[in-house]
């Protein structure tokens, strides 16, 4: 599209206009969006034709319309964190990437779907009801980013931004048959990003190419004076990567198969789609090894401390006496404020942030923080040990993406440790702040649907993943014979 733009075989308000009219045709179905700015993108997009009449473009990707996740803060536009509690919520100033966007000329198309605050692997826990799967409506498209992916996997919206705290980019990557990419973490400002986890979120590219990745990365990425949590240090040259990788040689390179992301429990066909995509970076000349990572077993027991513990301090802001929703109980004549609190938190909250509340407070509490909190802070230590000593031996990691397909929708509701089992092979890598990708790598054999192959690389060398993940996105679009996405069921509309 950008390519297009140039040559001025159209124009930003002909694509912008098109992916609305795509909106309206299949998001009834898909739900992919909370909300959808027409009259904002189209206005934002008239005036990136303008600047390119005149010469003076801001960025190669001006004039592309973008989806945005809505746990972004966005000046004029809602940010409800898919929940209740910040219904109706619009914030007085942009996220740093969205500001970024803004400045590069891409029209925000909208607000994607999500799971409440980022908690969840199937984006079922929003406040505003389930996102569906493209690939078919009654399976999930994955959390909590599931509104972004969904997007783009529909043709909704060309790019999309997600956040990924625990695998909420990648996991939607994998059982949508899109491009997901976690940056190293501080890569990308989290000032203006609704934190879920401080110490582990990130903002990241959702799309359909690993090169588009690459593009939208190099636009949001880079230092922000405002986060205390970004590294001052200039991004590699993701763009030139992952175009090297695209030109199929990979010699010189030495991958390492994580030993305990595969195996027994992971569905034959999503393994199988592993290791015909491992058979190929051998063919394009990388040399492969088993590496093992012990602590890894402990990284979901880990996270799962952590993070909610994070959440539950996050979260206490929200108590109805600043911003967003407020409730006061029934039946109390002259309720104090924590009665305001208690009751708005109560109707405000869903079900899956309440028990991550009470996980988090517990395991903060008196007598129990060291026993819980401090044990699992040590043990992310060693998990980054291990791929200290992973990266030691070998250039990139990779595993599945996900242990399986898309779920149906309902089928985990009822078991969240079976649910939260999706980021199995995710979380490490948010746990030591190393960069990660998604890339389809084929349709499982049991139910026809997408499959993720993950790579991941040591902090700060992003280039290695972009140039690993078009690599194996090159082969094996030559082997399919066109993307993936062509191969998903046609929803209403045209795309």
């Amino acid at each position: 599209m950008a390519d297009d733009l140039a040559a001025g075989t159209t124009t930003s308000v002909a694509l912008t206009r098109a992916h609305l009219d795509r909106i309206a045709a299949v998001d009834g179905a898909v739900h992919a969006f909370l909300h959808v700015d027409a009259e904002g993108a189209l206005a934002q997009a008239a005036a990136a034709d303008e600047r390119r009449a005149e010469g003076a473009t801001r960025s190669t990707l001006d004039g592309v319309p973008i989806a945005v996740k809505d746990v972004l803060a966005t000046e004029g536009l809602p940010t409800t964190c898919g929940s209740k509690i910040l219904e109706g919520w619009v914030p007085p100033y942009d996220a740093t990437v969205v500001a970024r966007l803004r400045a590069g000329g891409l029209p925000i198309l909208g607000k994607t779907n999500m799971d409440e605050f980022a908690m969840g692997s199937s984006t079922e826990h929003s406040a505003y009801g389930p996102t569906h799967n493209p690939w078919d409506l009654d399976r999930i498209p994955g959390g909590s980013g599931g509104g972004s992916a969904a997007a783009v996997a529909s043709f909704a919206a060309p790019l999309a931004l997600g956040t990924d705290t625990g695998g909420s980019i990648r996991q939607p990557g994998a059982v949508t048959g899109t491009v997901g990419v976690k940056p190293t973490y501080g890569g990308v400002s989290r000032y203006g990003l609704v934190a879920l986890a401080n110490s582990f979120d990130q903002v990241g590219p959702v799309t359909r190419t690993v090169l588009d990745s690459a593009l939208l990365h190099e636009l949001i990425g880079g230092h922000d004076a405002r986060d205390s949590t970004s590294i001052d240090v200039a991004l590699p040259d993701l763009v030139g990567a992952a175009r090297q990788g695209a030109g199929g040689d990979l010699s010189g390179l030495k991958v390492g198969v994580i030993r305990e992301l595969a195996g027994d429990g992971w569905q034959p066909g999503v393994m199988a789609r592993f290791t015909e995509s491992v058979d190929l970076l051998v063919g394009m000349g990388a040399e492969v090894v088993e590496v093992s990572c012990p602590t890894f077993v402990h990284a979901l027991a880990t996270y799962y401390l952590i993070m909610p513990a994070e959440a539950s301090s996050n979260l206490a802001k929200f108590d109805a006496m600043r911003f967003g929703l407020r409730v006061l109980p029934e039946g109390v004549d002259s309720p104090s404020a924590e009665d305001v609190m208690r009751a708005t938190r109560d109707a405000g909250f869903g079900d899956e942030v309440k028990r991550r509340i009470i996980l988090g407070t517990y395991a903060l509490s008196s007598g129990y923080y060291d026993a819980y909190y401090g044990q699992a802070q040590k043990v992310r230590t060693l998990i980054t040990h291990d791929f200290g000593a992973a990266f030691q031996q070998v250039d990139v990691l990779v595993s599945p993406t996900a242990p399986t397909t898309a779920f149906k929708l309902g089928e985990k509701l009822d078991d969240p440790l079976a649910m939260y089992l999706n980021d199995l092979a995710t979380i490490p890598a948010n746990l030591s702040g190393v960069p990660g990708i998604s890339v389809p790598s084929g349709l499982a054999d049991e139910d026809g649907l997408p499959a993720g192959f993950q790579v991941l690389a040591p902090a700060l060398a992003d280039d290695r993943v972009y140039r690993v993940g078009a690599a194996l996105e090159a082969a094996l679009t030559d082997k399919w014979g066109g993307p993936l996405l062509d191969r998903a069921p046609v929803l209403e509309g045209e795309r």
